[in-house]
């Protein structure tokens, strides 16, 4: 009657932004992410609590405005005529800050709930049942460089390396610590109803997540960087021209930028994506990482930096 689960976050290289089907929250788009190590969020799932309805904690506080979200999710597992049940969620990097926090929640959530309720599924299903509640959380399922498609009916989640088949690490700056102001999703309707680009976004998905999975596939570093930061400055471009525009950068993100600029002039082997946020994330080989970390932590406006390789997907924890 309880369980807890560990998942990491993943962050796309190419992105997930915009809705094909907002019932069932299928992406738009093809997308192409890494699953990150030292990053985590743990969720507990608590039939026995003998609470009178669903509670939840995050990080010792208790979320309503969370509840009804996660709530939902219990169901699609356990069922609506289910006991309540008691989900504390604990994590270890910031929540709503651009660093996909719901991704690691809601695939920690899925494998906790069915252990918790005696029930076996696929991870492929697992995967989709995260996926209806955050999109991005269905690749959390997965470690290592995962791809993401959508079709009519469910999204298919397949890794594509397992993380010690190439050992990138990713340096996060954290440029802001609060909550950013539009939620995803609600950027994303935004996007897709004023933006005069997203069209455009949509029509080229293909084209570079292909360019992506072959850059993985052959370890092109250097290919994978040049259609990473395309991709990332084309969904950006597409939330600066939405009506009103979304700019979750600040001025830290973008000397982050210039920093990693910088350090590709001088040969190391780096390159960036920011999500929907001020973070900026610097993905690398490991022989640079010593210099990025450096270069970062010496940016004016960088408040933290987390530093990760790529990390396995989620798991059930042992019961106390």
């Amino acid at each position: 009657m309880k369980a807890e689960a560990q998942a990491q976050p993943n962050i796309a290289l190419i992105k997930y932004w915009g809705k094909r089907d907002h019932d069932k929250n299928l992406p738009a788009v093809s997308s192409l992410s890494v699953t990150l190590d030292s990053l985590w969020t743990k969720m507990s799932v608590d039939f026995g609590a003998e609470v009178g309805s669903d509670t939840l904690l995050v990080n010792g506080v208790p979320t309503p405005a969370m509840e009804q979200r996660v709530s939902h999710c219990i169901d699609l597992i356990a069922g609506t005529e289910r006991d309540p049940a008691s989900i504390v969620s604990e994590g270890n990097f910031p929540i709503g800050a651009g660093l996909a926090s719901s991704a690691s929640a809601f695939a920690a959530l899925v494998v906790a709930t069915a252990a918790a309720c005696g029930k076996t599924y696929a991870t492929q299903t697992l995967a989709q049942l995260a996926g209806t509640s955050s999109g991005s959380a269905a690749r959390s399922l997965y470690g290592g460089i995962v791809t993401l498609t959508a079709g009519d009916e469910h999204i298919d989640v397949q890794p594509l390396l397992d993380p010690d088949e190439w050992p990138l690490e990713v340096i996060v700056a954290v440029t802001e610590k609060g909550e950013k102001p539009v939620g995803s999703g609600a950027a994303m309707i935004r996007g897709e109803k004023t933006s005069p680009f997203y069209a455009s976004w949509v029509k080229r998905q293909d084209d570079d997540f292909g360019t992506a999975k072959d850059a993985v596939l052959s370890r092109d570093f250097e290919r994978l960087a040049t259609i990473s930061e395309h991709n990332c400055l084309k969904m950006h471009s597409v939330m600066w021209s939405s009506r009103p525009p979304i700019v979750y950068w600040n001025s830290a993100t973008l000397s982050c930028l210039e920093t990693i600029r910088s350090l590709q002039s001088t040969g190391h082997a780096v390159f960036f994506t920011i999500d929907a946020g001020p973070q900026v994330k610097a993905v690398c080989l490991p022989e640079s990482a010593a210099a990025v970390m450096d270069a970062l932590k010496a940016t004016p406006g960088v408040l933290s930096l987390l530093q990760t390789k790529l990390g396995a997907g989620a798991k059930l924890l042992p019961s106390e």
